[in-house]
């Protein structure tokens, strides 16, 4: 099968190819192991390689990482050296082929190694290409000492070297006659997982090399070095913002699986925060990191914020179309104009520098749902999980959210007006929302302890029944819950179906932050 235009190669012999540096040393590590009765050969690491793990390729020759140039996604993108950092650009997953033999899959853009256009020839391409599992895109791991290997090709049995020994960034990666050089060499390195290079205070499910996760406002925050920096997403529902030291320079609708470039940066380093803007409970969201430009490297992560704060809600602690300019809004529409990273969660959180989670639901209740909807759930059935369509799925606390304020704001759905064959009367509902109220707040003191503030949220026509829950936990001793009456003054909601605007969000903000401020929390 051949692919692209005409290559023309030229064969050279080994011995013939300007390497003496390279052979001298194969040819003492030759005699050396001779001498020692070939017992420095062979460390058996080829047999250890796990194919659910993702790996950075170090040449022995150089010292830098197998990589794909400018960490293109595209058929036909060359493979070459660079100066180590552990981006998506960079990892590898061996995928079984069978017969000891493995496909080479980079983690930013799913396409594995390629001998480009089959051919047998020394100085070839090597690319990424779609996985078609040719014997093109076939190597067998050969032991070298030392614990590196050698990458052999099925289909013409030459290794995979960096091109005349080249120690420079951006040399070429070739196949070649396996002759056990250095720059044929290559350490498998355990890549580190994505949490290890962003901070989240999101509830993630941690993939090692990806996270997913599916509630609003999920952000990742990174620090990058160079010219521009790509961001790894599988997701074909969310959308998100991008924002560079401080600046929001693109928003994302739905990008699918992509690796998305911001270019053009200055050559510094550089803060990342991607955020999730929008609700969709019923899909599954994938992150794969944040990649480097060529020259550039990811850095180390952002330390966490001495403060946490976690919001419990419906669709007006989602954000819920505040971003729209009309009430009536389009499936559609919603989905664009919904923005958590200015709700007014994500909006006190920054006043007050905290880190936060915005554990929204849009439409459900404490006890029901809005208009009397889908009875067999309310918001607790989720509020445990990480991937809220995953039945049974329980988030794993990694021990580092131990949030010093809880905000709850339930009760709009719940008072949503009756329906025609609900069993619902006025009085049953309120008693049943009371009851159920005060069993959620004892469920979050009992997860997060007496040392978290639990402030109960209470507007409209479940303000009383809020009322006399924090009382009721108050005259039982529990002093760390407090009431705020949520002000609808000066409110326009001129969002999305009568939702909290913009402008809204900030109103409220504005009096929640000086609220917590107010509360002895040893801030």
């Amino acid at each position: 099968m051949q692919r692209g235009g005409m290559h023309l190669t030229v064969r050279v012999p080994w011995w013939g190819r300007g390497r003496r540096a390279g052979v001298l040393a194969a040819v003492t590590a030759m005699l050396a192991a001779l001498l020692t009765g070939w017992g420095a050969v062979g460390t058996a690491q080829a047999a250890t390689v796990d194919p659910d793990g993702w790996y950075v390729l170090v040449n022995r020759g150089s010292g830098k990482a197998l990589d794909v140039a400018g960490a293109s996604t595209a058929d036909g993108a060359g493979l070459s050296q660079w100066t180590r950092h552990d981006g998506a650009n960079r990892r590898f997953q061996f995928v079984d082929s069978g017969g000891g033999y493995y496909r080479l899959k980079a983690q930013h853009s799913g396409k594995v190694l390629d001998v480009l256009n089959y051919s047998g020839a020394d100085h070839a391409g090597i690319v990424q290409w779609g996985d078609a599992n040719g014997t093109n895109q076939q190597f067998r791991l050969a032991d070298s000492s030392d614990g590196y290997v050698r990458l052999l090709n099925r289909n013409i049995g030459k290794a995979v070297e960096v091109d005349n020994a080249s120690t420079a960034d951006g040399a070429k990666v070739v196949p070649f006659t396996d002759w056990g050089g250095a720059n044929q060499q290559w350490q498998l390195v355990r890549a580190a997982g994505v949490l290890a290079q962003v901070h989240t205070a999101g509830r993630v499910k941690d993939a090692g090399n990806t996270v997913q996760y599916s509630w609003p406002g999920v952000y990742f925050e990174g620090r990058v070095s160079g010219t521009g920096v790509g961001i790894v997403l599988n997701d074909p529902a969310a959308d998100y913002d991008v924002q560079v030291d401080g600046t929001t320079v693109a928003t994302l609708v739905t990008p699918g699986n992509t690796t998305h470039w911001i270019n053009g940066l200055s050559n510094s380093t550089h803060t990342v925060r991607l955020v999730k803007r929008n609700d969709t409970p019923g899909d599954i969201s994938t992150f794969g990191g944040f990649v480097a430009a060529p020259g550039g490297a990811v850095l180390s992560k952002p330390a966490a914020r001495n403060r946490q704060i976690e919001f419990i809600g419906d669709s007006l602690t989602v954000g819920y179309g505040n971003l729209s300019t009309s009430h009536d809004c389009t499936s559609d529409q919603l989905k664009r104009s919904t923005n958590a990273d200015v709700s007014y969660g994500a909006l006190t959180a920054r006043q007050l520098n905290a880190d936060y989670q915005i554990n929204g639901f849009s439409g459900l209740g404490m006890v029901r749902n809005y208009g009397g909807g889908s009875s067999d759930v309310t918001y607790r059935t989720f509020y445990d999980r990480a991937l809220q369509s995953v039945t049974g799925d329980v988030w794993q606390n990694p021990g580092t959210w131990r949030p010093q304020v809880v905000v709850v704001n339930l009760g709009t759905n719940d008072f949503s007006p009756l329906t025609s064959g609900e069993s619902w009367t006025p009085e049953s509902l309120a008693s049943a929302y009371r009851s159920t109220y005060t069993d959620f707040l004892q469920r979050l003191r009992t997860r997060y302890g007496s040392g978290t503030t639990i402030v109960a949220v209470g507007t409209g026509q479940y303000a009383d029944h809020v009322q006399q829950v924090v009382k009721a936990r108050n005259d039982a001793g529990d002093s760390g819950v407090r009431y705020w009456s949520l002000d609808s003054s000066g409110l326009d909601f001129l969002g999305c179906h009568y939702h909290y605007s913009a402008h809204d969000d900030r109103v409220i903000a504005d009096r929640l932050t000086s609220f917590i401020a107010g509360l002895p929390l040893g801030w």
